[in-house]
């Protein structure tokens, strides 16, 4: 009789490696391992090889980079969605496309449940299992780290029992940071991160990016085009939005862009510090601010700012697929029709200076803007206007007045 199967979410590191003969000797189950690229790179050499060693019957390598680049990443850009004002949600971006992968994987293997190697602690168990839960509500959801039968505390603890059962693997205890990885960031944790009190060790940490003070002492200018707020080239080089996000990581790693350190509102209610590389991801969000700040008027531009900041926070819970993210995207949607046009800026030692935009969509009168009276604004119609709009503060000034004539005359 042919056994369940479970899907395992596989990164190939010691967690996930770990989790497979833990799965088959705590649930009999039949494990097919599936690792979903979102443009980690290097990091999925040799993973069919260490997931058949460890035990699984399969693996399946899906590559959903442009997906996650053009169904995620661009309606976060779009939104302006930055979490805390600070964290660009690479990584929250990337859990609803894995999930989503995953789920299609489970039904294709018939599979009875999916497992996950988030720890009880993070945010990435709430987005990997909300997303599944959301699109197979009937498929079980298996977290090793929140499971009685999983006893294992240290990577030590994980290579021991790897031994135990035969897979000898190429990981070691040595304390490194904890990473993620891909398409639109690197973030990094642990070892001297812990301690908020603690300057980053730059040097040791940074993957993707040139420190600003060894980046080049002569700027760079880069111009890129947008049509209704989607990213279309950069510097004259038309191409798709996961490959113009590569070349944006490429110039802006040269040039020390988008290193942030952050204490983040974690989910679950704690804190924690982590250091991230978002070189490509800063600029491209700074360029679509600039070209915004072009064509779109000044009410619609403040709502979207507030409901950037909603979508930012519904990602960053993994709420992906609910109604409110479908309403919130479909909002910002519609204003990016006339998000059209060419940005200018220049790359210097961490800074991305504005150099120019130009948009056939563009709001900006320079009649009206100079300081020459041209025939759309007569300078004598500001006295109404401002009386009008002070009148609310004049008539309460006007009222504490007379409560205080009242108050001396006793």
């Amino acid at each position: 009789m042919a056994k369940d199967k479970v899907v395992l979410a596989y990164s190939g590191g010691l967690d996930t490696t770990a989790i497979i003969p833990w799965l088959k000797e705590n649930y009999n189950y039949d494990v097919v391992c599936c690792c979903v690229d979102c443009g980690q790179g290097e990091e999925l050499d040799g993973l069919e090889e260490r997931a058949k060693m460890s035990g699984a019957s399969k693996l399946y390598i899906e590559d959903i980079t442009d997906e996650f680049a053009e169904d995620y990443i661009v309606p976060c850009v779009m939104a302006d969605a930055v979490y805390e004002n600070k964290y660009l949600l690479g990584t929250s971006m990337a859990r609803p496309g894995i999930a989503k992968k995953l789920v299609e994987i489970a039904r294709k293997e018939n599979a009875v449940a999916i497992c996950h190697g988030a720890t009880g602690k993070g945010n990435d168990q709430i987005r990997f299992e909300l997303g599944i839960k959301a699109l197979a509500p009937d498929i079980k959801i298996i977290a090793p780290w929140r499971d009685d039968k999983w006893n294992m505390q240290s990577r030590q603890d994980e290579i021991d029992y790897a031994k135990a059962h035969g897979i000898h693997l190429p990981f070691s205890v040595d304390q490194s940071y904890s990473r993620d990885r891909n398409l639109w960031h690197i973030s990094h944790e642990g070892l001297e991160l812990e301690d908020p009190s603690c300057e980053p060790d730059y040097k040791h940490l940074l993957v993707l990016t040139t420190p600003p003070e060894e980046a080049p002492n002569e700027p760079e200018y880069v111009t890129m085009t947008f049509e209704a707020g989607v990213p279309t080239s950069v510097n004259g080089n038309k191409m798709k939005p996961a490959d113009i996000i590569r070349e944006l990581n490429r110039l802006g790693g040269k040039h020390g862009i988008g290193i942030i350190d952050i204490v983040e509102n974690r989910v679950v209610g704690m804190k924690s510090r982590g250091v991230y590389e978002t070189p490509g991801g800063t600029i491209l969000m700074e360029a679509h601010r600039q070209l915004e700040e072009l064509c779109l008027d000044r009410d619609t531009l403040a709502v979207k700012k507030d409901l950037g900041n909603r979508l930012a926070q519904v990602v960053y819970e993994g709420k992906w697929f609910t109604p409110l993210c479908d309403a919130l995207q479909a909002f910002v949607k519609s204003t990016q029709k006339y998000v059209t046009g060419e940005v200018k800026f220049k790359l210097y030692k961490g800074n991305i200076i504005r150099a120019g935009e130009t948009s056939p969509y563009s709001l900006y009168n320079e009649s009206l803007a100079s300081f020459t009276t041209g025939d759309l604004y007569d300078h004598h119609d500001a006295e109404g206007f401002i009386t009008l709009f002070g009148l609310p503060l004049k008539v309460r000034a006007m009222k504490m007045m007379e409560v205080e004539e009242k108050k001396n005359a006793k």
